[in-house]
């Protein structure tokens, strides 16, 4: 009988790799596992597949140091041989930093973390935080339905930030991740700019750390 072992990744995606689609990232993933010779699990049937998980894919153009991806392997490894093996078959960008055995489940997580940078006139950092720690945040959020205006204050758990060389706003944002409530960074900054009126360009966007319901970090 065969023993299962479900490995979680933590890997970082970066440079290029950022404008690598989700999907795009799922058959690179696949294909990076096939090329380390990993005794990968897969799925019985017509099409048998590495079934892959991926916790809260990343927007095009976002960076990460904190992604993570599960999968099976029908035979139990170190954990460094799983990291080593699958970090020689990715490519530049991608880089897996640890290797670990679950303990919490995905749907644990509830928050995230995120280093944004956005060009602009002087002061936009100040004003950029006034306006994410106002009362209320109304905005045009996209549905199955059609967009809604939605209030998306409560989405933002922590903001924090200082002006950095060239007038940069460099913004360091706790908020709302997972399953149950979600707030892209990029949906805060395009509020802010249609309040404001200023053109706000973005930078860059990099999630730092994931967090479960307690604010503990997630595992």
């Amino acid at each position: 009988m065969e023993t299962m072992q479900t490995i979680r990744l933590w890997f970082k995606k970066e440079g290029l790799a950022k404008y690598i689609s989700h999907l795009d990232l799922v058959r690179c993933m696949a294909r990076a596992l096939k090329r380390s010779g990993l005794p990968v699990w897969y799925t019985q049937g017509f099409n048998p597949h590495i079934y892959l998980t991926f916790a809260l894919p990343l927007s095009l153009g976002q960076e990460s140091e904190c992604e993570i991806m599960q999968f099976r392997l029908v035979e139990e490894l170190p954990l460094n041989e799983v990291k080593d093996r699958l970090n020689a078959a990715l490519p530049a960008g991608l880089q897996v930093l640890a290797a670990a055995l679950p303990q919490q489940d995905l749907q644990a997580i509830a928050a995230a973390d995120y280093r944004v940078s956005l060009e602009g006139a002087p002061g936009l950092a100040e004003r950029f935080l006034a306006f994410a720690r106002q009362p209320q945040i109304k905005t045009l959020k996209r549905s199955k339905k059609g967009p809604k205006e939605v209030d998306i204050r409560p989405l933002v758990l922590a903001c924090d930030g200082e002006e950095g060389e060239g007038g940069r706003a460099l913004l360091s944002l706790r908020l709302a991740a997972g399953g149950q409530q979600n707030l892209n960074p990029a949906l805060l900054v395009d509020a802010y700019c249609a309040q404001s009126g200023e053109s706000a360009k973005t930078a860059s966007i990099r999630r730092t750390a994931l967090y479960d319901g307690a604010g503990a970090p997630f595992c």
